[in-house]
């Protein structure tokens, strides 16, 4: 990638960016658990095996935490990112489980610059992460601010009085 950053008109509607690979381990799952949700099924491989799970199991927001990492490396550091309003879809399909693999993809549904924010444009993604064996463990959809290269200045709006 060159060393010029990624701006809102780069984010055209079906344009794809590739995720991971993650490897997801045994100690980071454990980690993460103690610290933000110490549920047996995500602290101790017996209990996971024991749970609906079937195994030492990534939380959710583990699983969210790690598609968000794979997303900052893909584009969103490489960007004139400015954040998220929210997320508007977060699913968790199918459990992470220690050794998986994860990867997948996120998509541009749609961009539309900001009528509140001269020079900046919202994009709405899909993503959807998969486990080494291709099966969907999370879906997400979101809204994501990025800067423009060209301002509204340097083409002639006036901010004042566009609508």
């Amino acid at each position: 990638m060159s060393a010029e950053k990624l701006s809102f008109e780069d984010f055209q509607p079906g344009r794809r960016f590739a995720l991971g690979p993650k490897p997801v381990t045994t100690e980071e799952i454990i980690e993460f658990a103690s610290e933000f949700d110490p549920q047996p099924m995500h602290l101790d491989e017996a209990a996971g095996r024991a749970s609906i799970l079937g195994g030492l199991a990534a939380s959710g927001w583990h699983t969210s935490s790690m598609f968000m990492r794979m997303m900052a490396d893909s584009y969103v550091l490489h960007s004139l990112c400015e954040g998220a309003p929210g997320v508007d879809l977060m699913e968790w399909r199918k459990p992470v489980l220690a050794g998986d693999t994860l990867s997948g993809h996120s998509t541009v549904l749609e961009a539309r610059p900001m009528r509140s924010r001269p020079g900046m444009g919202i994009v709405k993604f899909r993503h959807e992460v998969e486990n080494q064996r291709g099966e969907l463990v999370c879906v997400s959809e979101n809204s994501v601010m990025f800067g423009m290269r060209a301002r509204p200045a340097d083409i002639g709006i006036n901010p004042e009085t566009s609508a």
